[in-house]
């Protein structure tokens, strides 16, 4: 028998993968230190303190106590790396340079745990990774090297890309990330949206835009979680995610660095598309590390439609 698209069923560890890549093996050693910090984060997250650490991040949100830990395991993990040079964290007010000399090094910024507040009650979280060659991370997300989520969900799952396709690891017993997906595609259109922000405060043509995936039988799938929201549309291979520029904020909410430059990646690795309204998100150049920007990430033809939406060639005007 075939094997399922998507899917795999050899045991394939997470290394071994890697070095099937053809890829430097600075980078295989720099994938496999982010998978191996993933363990110790989802240890914190099952067994961590779930009060506020008493800081704020450089945003003045406040930082829960599982925040501080999760951004201090991966930062420490890549400290002692030896292949990065510079580090950005969402909970970080300023890059942390380990070496001057970027020489065969990589940049890496992150969001330690997205949607850390849906811990105590249970929902998935996760950890969003976007790799740079050299000390520039203030550049297009094209240029990235490699890009990474890790879900922590009922199970614990990693997806990655290094401008290869997009490959599924889950972790077993022992705590191992084995291949799962491999090559994962996105459809051209899907029937699932995941909206996020007030919809009071969506402007006329997103409001029309949501009206018109409603119309067309959507099925509106939002968890207020970034990771398992994308997770869910990538590895069904259907639906988008938005979160548009609401009347009080035309900035949007998610970030450039940390979260929709290593999500757009991702998902444009496996066939879909993402945009702000106007351009794509990876053609944006960061003008700092606090960034924000609209997003709609999915199917390439919903994305597409989004852009007409917003720029009223949706033959409603």
């Amino acid at each position: 028998m075939g094997k399922e698209p998507g899917t795999t069923k050899f045991q394939v560890d997470f290394r071994r993968h890697l070095r099937d890549q053809n890829i430097s093996g600075n980078l295989v050693h720099l994938l496999c230190e982010i998978a191996e910090a993933s363990k110790y984060v989802i240890n914190a997250v099952r067994t961590g303190d779930l009060g506020v650490a008493g800081t704020s991040n450089l945003y003045g949100e406040e930082q829960l106590a599982l925040d501080v830990l999760s951004d201090r395991i991966m930062r420490k993990r890549l400290m002692h790396s030896g292949v990065v040079c510079n580090i950005a964290s969402e909970e970080m007010d300023e890059i942390f340079q380990v070496t001057s000399n970027p020489q065969g090094m990589f940049s890496v910024a992150y969001d330690p745990l997205d949607g850390s507040s849906l811990v105590d009650v249970n929902l998935a979280v996760g950890t969003i990774v976007g790799i740079y060659q050299g000390a520039d991370m203030l550049q297009p997300g094209r240029r990235m090297v490699g890009a990474v989520y890790i879900l922590y969900g009922p199970r614990v799952s990693l997806v990655y890309s290094v401008g290869k396709g997009v490959y599924e690891f889950t972790m077993n017993q022992l705590m191992e990330f084995t291949l799962t997906r491999e090559d994962i595609r996105m459809k051209p259109s899907g029937n699932i949206y995941a909206p996020g922000g007030l919809r009071k405060k969506y402007t006329p043509e997103n409001e029309r835009y949501l009206r018109y995936l409603e119309d067309k039988g959507a099925k509106l799938r939002y968890s207020g979680g970034f990771v398992p929201d994308i997770n869910q549309i990538l590895l069904k291979g259907n639906g988008i995610f938005l979160y548009p520029a609401l009347t009080d904020t035309p900035q949007g909410k998610l970030r450039l660095l940390f979260e929709l430059n290593p999500m757009a990646y991702l998902v444009e690795q496996a066939g879909g598309a993402a945009t702000d309204g106007t351009t794509p998100i990876l053609d944006l150049t960061p003008g700092g590390y606090d960034q924000r920007s609209p997003v709609y990430i999915g199917c390439r033809d919903d994305v597409e439609k989004a852009r007409e939406f917003l720029n009223g060639n949706d033959g409603t005007a």
